[in-house]
């Protein structure tokens, strides 16, 4: 019998007095022990409100809570007019950021993720290079966008006409500082979750059958990811970045939302969701990385490695999506993964990761590590020309929100765990996803 529809209530519920507000997920876990992702960025309960995933919730990809969305569909749909104005990929105004710091030229990055609140402290900046300078850390990953809204001021007019800007930080005067001590610096841009240019042209946002937009936790719109001038508006401020010294871009929330089928209505006749993804990240490398000279890099749910129905739900193919671009970062969670109990990511059988059955995924982050990651580089291996290098995000924080005994608190030695893992698979680059940003030296080796 599948328990899906109960899996999915139960995982709603909780993780609605959990978080503050919802972010898009996949839970597909059933009795056969299918995959099972429950979101993109992972939050902790305890972390700080400063932090841009102390909201997520997990929901399922057949059963999602935006069943009740379209009772406020009409209300959001008449905040943003559809306009005629068509945005356009524009030119930073400055070109003085191109220049890599010599000392990362050929870096093997072992990074830290750091939100745009973090970047505008100086103790947790000055604490990042202190750790940089006695231990392994040598990269951050920095929040650009998220949520719709820049962490900095912007320059570009489409910006300021649809966009918003939180002035959390300098940017050049932050990559700046980075450099002064060694440390590369990596861009993060959250790309089709954008309510703010979706509600301001809901021309670009995804529509419900009913012509409304369509809201996630009947909530937040998403812009549609087969539109060009969603793509463009992206990689525009992606160059502005670039223009302010960002040595790489990295996009996320770079695919569909998850959801039932019949929720969403993307047009007739339009292609497969991989072929705009696809599109989308060739264009960005070509403008970007071609013409700038600067590497972009993208963050795939890990589920598409074990899961196609996923992969295509969502239009990331792991043999596809770093066909055109430098990197990839695939975000192997352990406690993103099916569990064998009823409860939170419970599917009663747990999942199977490189043909590999996990009961109590958390519990065991090296194995999950290492057989996520041999699998798909048995899949990208059979792809000619695949240009993405395979770069994981690291699970920092304890998944208090998974059932009593089918989690544990990720200290050093999990931490450490997952590393080696990534280097037993034959991987020599990763990240460290704490929402909260806290990161203990005893993560990192010393220098």
């Amino acid at each position: 019998m599948n328990n899906k529809p109960k899996i999915a209530i139960i995982a709603v519920t909780i993780f609605s007095i959990l978080f503050l507000s919802a972010c898009s997920s996949s839970l597909n876990g059933n009795k056969t022990g299918e995959a099972v992702d429950i979101n993109t960025r992972p939050s902790d309960q305890t972390q700080t409100k400063d932090t841009d995933d102390s909201k997520s919730v997990a929901e399922n990809s057949a059963i999602t809570p935006a069943d009740k969305s379209n009772t406020d569909s009409e209300a959001a749909s008449s905040t943003g007019q559809a306009e005629n104005t068509t945005i356009e990929s524009q030119k930073p105004q400055q070109t003085n950021g191109l220049q890599l710091s010599p000392s990362i030229k050929d870096i093997k990055v072992k990074a830290v993720y750091l939100t745009g609140p973090s970047g505008g402290s100086t103790a947790k900046v000055d604490k990042i290079i202190e750790l940089a300078k006695t231990t392994e850390i040598n990269t951050v990953v920095l929040d650009i966008k998220e949520d719709g809204s820049l962490n900095y001021q912007s320059n570009l007019d489409v910006v300021k006409k649809y966009g918003a800007e939180t002035k959390y930080y300098n940017p050049e005067e932050l990559v700046k500082k980075f450099h002064d001590n060694g440390i590369y610096v990596i861009g993060r841009i959250v790309t089709f979750r954008d309510k703010t240019l979706a509600k301001k042209r809901a021309d670009l946002g995804i529509k419900t059958p009913k012509g409304t937009l369509w809201l996630e936790n009947g909530k937040d719109p998403w812009t549609n990811p087969y539109f060009e001038e969603v793509w463009d508006y992206n990689i525009a401020i992606a160059k502005e970045a670039v223009s302010k010294g960002f040595d790489e871009i990295q996009f996320d929330y770079v695919r569909f939302p998850t959801g039932r089928k019949n929720d969403f209505d993307y047009g007739t006749n339009v292609p497969a969701k991989s072929q705009a993804i696809n599109g989308f990240l060739a264009k960005a490398e070509k403008e970007i990385h071609q013409e700038l000279g600067v590497p972009v890099s993208a963050d795939v749910f890990a589920i598409i490695i074990e899961s196609k129905s996923d992969g295509n739900n969502i239009g990331q193919i792991i043999e596809e999506v770093g066909k055109d671009i430098y990197c990839i970062s695939p975000m192997i969670y352990p406690s993103h993964y099916a569990n064998a109990s009823n409860g939170v990511m419970g599917n009663g059988v747990g999942q199977t990761i490189n043909g590999i059955p996990f009961a109590k995924p958390d519990l065991e982050p090296y194995k999950v590590m290492y057989n996520a990651l041999i699998a798909g580089k048995k899949k990208i291996a059979e792809v000619p020309d695949y240009k993405a290098k395979v770069r994981p995000y690291i699970q920092a924080f304890t998944a208090k929100y998974l059932p009593k005994g089918y989690y544990q608190t990720y200290g050093p030695k999990q931490i450490r765990e997952q590393i080696s893992a990534v280097y037993d698979a034959g991987y020599d680059e990763w990240i460290l996803w704490d929402s909260g940003n806290k990161y203990q030296e005893a993560y990192f080796e010393k220098k």
